[in-house]
């Protein structure tokens, strides 16, 4: 049966098929093989609709929302002048830049497209003109974007925490350190490409530009104060953390800058609605193909067959690591996450790994895999946001997947840095 099952995903795949339809089929060949027919396919909508019942699930749409909002409107591009004012002037001080509003806007949005867009589009062309090779800044956007899904909010760890029942507040919180950790690695890679590339330096912002940047971006920079201090001060829960952001969103793009008006709004809204009902199809078809190999104890054969149960917490760590990684140079992160944290979950607690580490982890393998060849989502989402070639994109990523996968390595061996900060917030 499972041969069968993901023969079919297969050929689906390769046929075009978006992913939530080899999911849904493989879970009906799964219930149609198991139950002897049609008799039991109500349990499989059942599946479905427990998979996307948990209230949790509520902040993944609030959170999108409110990044569209912000995307359409003033927020990102302030934050932009932000940190340009600060930093724009030191050597590759544009590339630092680039990587550090990633890094601020992938606090307020949760979204790596939503970063590769709102980031990308405004500085590719600066970068460009400044000298940086298109190969490098395309890889630096693509990856440093990906910093959003360690910082909070992160919606792959809204979805790793209700699939695994993790805290998702101490997930938050235990992203920042691995979050920063790249950013200021990025950092110094950009530093040394520009050394080495002879890139010259942006003018020096004077202090009373400095000063109106930080005035301008006073606003947008509430957002990290509503999701961090409100999670870690005990104000709001992450999902009312989500809906004070949508709320806030609206007030500031609406009222205070009077950015976008109500029919933009309106558009927003439905914007983000049919995003919404693409994830939930997929949480709802993960959960349903995930109860099905479950049930017939696929996961348990797979890992007996490689030997994870006589492995030690370092090995099982690797094994996770790198199973996320290449599931999501494949397929959506979220689908991943839905399909493989059930199969793992059993030898985590058999060995007593920490889940809030592990969530960290999975996270930071899923955001590396997204922008990894040969199918990595954002690698896509670059392509068709500036209209340049696959092998543009990809070319100048190795240094930054490197990059990465030293933080997950120094993750494994030095898990302090994730699970400090959520330490001092929650121990």
């Amino acid at each position: 049966m499972a041969a069968t099952i993901f023969i079919a995903m297969i050929v689906l795949l390769l046929l075009g098929f978006p992913m939530m339809i080899p999911l849904i089929v493989g879970a009906f060949i799964g219930f149609f093989t198991m139950f002897g027919g049609m008799g039991q396919m109500e349990t499989m909508v059942q599946q479905m609709l427990a998979g996307i019942r948990p209230a949790s699930l509520i902040a993944v749409p609030m959170f999108i929302f409110a990044a569209d909002i912000m995307t359409r409107g003033q927020s990102a591009g302030r934050l932009i002048d932000l940190v340009m004012a600060f930093v724009g002037h030191v050597r590759g001080g544009l590339a630092i830049s680039t990587a550090a509003a990633c890094t601020l806007f992938g606090a307020v949005s949760g979204s790596t497209q939503a970063t590769v867009v709102a980031v990308g589009s405004p500085l590719r062309p600066r970068m460009l003109k400044a000298g940086y090779k298109d190969s490098f800044i395309l890889a630096l956007i693509v990856n440093a974007s990906d910093i959003a899904f360690l910082i909070p909010p992160s919606i792959g760890m809204i979805i790793y925490g209700v699939v695994s029942n993790t805290s998702i507040a101490e997930l938050f919180i235990a992203g920042i350190g691995p979050g920063l950790l790249i950013l200021v690695l990025f950092s110094i890679y950009s530093y040394i490409y520009a050394l080495r590339n002879n890139v010259p330096t942006e003018e020096r912002a004077t202090w009373s530009e400095r000063g109106r940047a930080l005035l301008a971006a006073l606003w947008p920079m509430g957002f990290p104060v509503i999701i961090i201090g409100g999670i870690y001060g005990g104000v709001f829960s992450p999902t009312e953390a989500a809906a004070a952001c949508v709320l806030y969103a609206l007030l500031l793009e609406v009222v205070v800058f009077r950015s976008i008006t109500v029919g933009e709004v309106y558009q927003t809204a439905k914007s983000t609605g049919l995003i919404t009902a693409v994830v939930f199809i997929l949480v709802g078809a993960g959960a349903a193909f995930s109860w099905v190999i479950s049930f017939a104890q696929v996961p348990q054969a797979i890992l007996g067959a490689i030997g994870i149960t006589e492995m030690g917490a370092i090995g099982v760590l690797f094994v996770i690591s790198i199973a996320f990684f290449v599931g999501c140079m494949f397929v959506d992160p979220i689908v991943v996450i839905l399909v493989l944290v059930p199969i793992f979950a059993p030898v985590v607690d058999a060995v007593g790994l920490d889940p809030v580490l592990v969530g960290v982890i999975i996270t930071l393998q899923v955001a590396i895999g997204s922008a990894t060849p040969p199918f990595g989502c954002d690698i896509f989402t670059a392509i068709a946001v500036f209209k340049r070639p696959y092998i543009e994109v990809i070319r100048g990523t190795p240094p930054f997947i490197f990059i990465l996968i030293g933080v997950a390595v120094a993750l494994i061996f030095f898990p302090q840095i994730a699970l400090f900060a959520r330490d001092l917030a929650f121990r």
